[in-house]
């Protein structure tokens, strides 16, 4: 299948390039650079262009993933020349004006699809991200765009552009707004962020992780965002009369209006305790992970970077609030905290089976006759660092004592201390090793 991606040579754009590469789908960028396009899809191995209408005509596909204010004309520009039977699909946070163009100029036979991913280029699979579809009209195309969704785990919400629109008002609008004000305070009042923290609770410290990935997203997309988006001037009105109301009452000193106000506000909320739960979690979600690895200083760990996916297996010497320091092949590498995931045992096993160099080994036992080879073997595999273990031989012999018999086993290690430890389990058993 070829796919145009106009606009792919960075951003979500180029994010939905990548997935839809892996998938086997050739693909052609478009982008305003063509020094940077050519680089870009050069280090990709697809083909580029400058030309939005030489991409689009040759597609089966055709995405638009260009800044919002360029979106509509963008769709005027290539959709009359998408040939018979492909699909035109939009990736922007605004869906009623995308969606009218693209019913508007696409000619017969050519399936639109107005779309919102709800997630930024920083994400490493679809599982559990949100994307919005608003079709106008279903055809061949939209039960195999379900289909690669669903096989993703990405959750899919079917609904219309007007509805999306005025939703987006609150989800992106408002929080956005609300967000990028508070930062703003936050720097007029000419706080320091660091000191600040060590006075601070979980909540404060997450919401001021919230706040400052909003606020280090791309400026241009979120000035878009706000200005894009028909419904969101009645929310910013209604959120400083809101903020004015709630002001005069402190003002006021009038406690039973600010207190009305507030309680009113967390019943419009509903189910509340969910609302704690899922907090608490990702509270303990963060101290769980900090905990574990204070557990593990002087121990081996895997440490995968969030963003490269990289991964750091080495002695953990140290931590701090900020940083962790790891011994790793004779040297020091120092990784932010924020940055880093833990690998849990079996994510480490399996990352060890892949990139490390096995040991492959016999081991010859003498044991009771009434022993059960696979059972052990299966005993075997479940040893720390053990990757595989299977039974090669059982041996009844003249050198073999009345009532027991000699097995063979076959096993695999990552590391020497791993071959002792199924030494240990064999004599454990009674076993005499041969």
């Amino acid at each position: 299948m070829h796919v145009a991606v106009i606009g792919g040579t960075r951003g979500l754009g180029n994010w939905i390039a990548n997935f839809l590469q892996e998938k086997g789908c050739q693909i052609t960028l478009t982008g305003r650079n063509s020094i940077v396009g050519e680089d870009i899809a050069n280090k990709m191995g697809v083909l580029y262009t400058s030309d939005n209408i030489q991409a689009a005509s040759h597609a089966n596909v055709v995405i638009i993933a260009v800044p919002i204010e360029f979106t509509s004309q963008t769709i005027k520009e290539v959709a009359p020349h998408l040939q018979e039977g492909s699909l035109l699909v939009d990736v922007t946070s605004v869906k009623e004006l995308p969606a009218e163009t693209m019913q508007k100029y696409a000619p017969p036979g050519v399936e639109v699809l107005p779309t919102h991913p709800m997630f930024g280029p920083r994400i490493r699979s679809l599982e559990g991200q949100v994307i919005v579809l608003t079709p106008q009209k279903k055809g061949k195309w939209y039960p195999k765009v379900l289909e690669l969704l669903k096989l993703e785990r990405a959750r899919i919400l079917e609904t219309t552009p007007e509805q999306h629109d005025r939703m987006m008002s609150i989800v992106q609008g408002l929080t956005h707004f609300a967000y990028i004000a508070i930062a703003s305070t936050i720097e007029k009042m000419g706080v320091d962020i660091k000191e600040s923290r060590k006075f601070a609770s979980p909540i404060y410290n997450l919401m001021l992780d919230m706040v400052a990935r909003i606020v280090a997203q791309n400026p241009y997309l979120y000035y878009s965002i706000q200005t894009q988006n028909k419904y969101i001037p009645e929310v910013h009105q209604t959120f400083l009369e809101t903020f004015q109301d709630l002001k005069s009452m402190i003002s006021d000193e009038n406690q039973d209006e600010f207190v009305k106000a507030m309680s009113s506000a967390a019943k419009h909320l509903n189910d509340l305790e969910a609302s704690l739960g899922r907090s608490d979690k990702a509270i303990s979600a963060l101290n769980a992970e900090v905990t574990h690895l204070k557990n593990s200083v002087g121990m081996e760990v895997g440490l995968r970077h969030m963003y490269s996916g990289k991964v750091h297996l080495g002695i953990l010497e140290s931590l701090s609030p900020d940083f962790v320091i790891l011994k790793e092949n004779n040297r020091t590498v120092k990784l932010k905290l924020s940055n880093i995931e833990v690998l849990s045992g079996e994510e480490l096993k399996s990352w060890k089976t892949g990139n490390l160099p096995l040991k492959k080994l016999d081991v010859s036992v003498v044991l009771p006759e009434t022993s059960q080879p696979e059972l052990i073997s299966r005993v075997i595999r479940s040893i720390e660092g053990v990757v595989s273990s299977e039974v090669k031989d059982v041996y009844y012999g003249g050198q073999i004592p009345e009532g027991k018999k000699s097995i063979t086993f076959t096993y695999q290690v990552l590391s020497l201390e791993s071959m002792e430890r199924v030494q240990e389990l064999l004599t454990g058993f009674g076993g005499i090793i041969r």
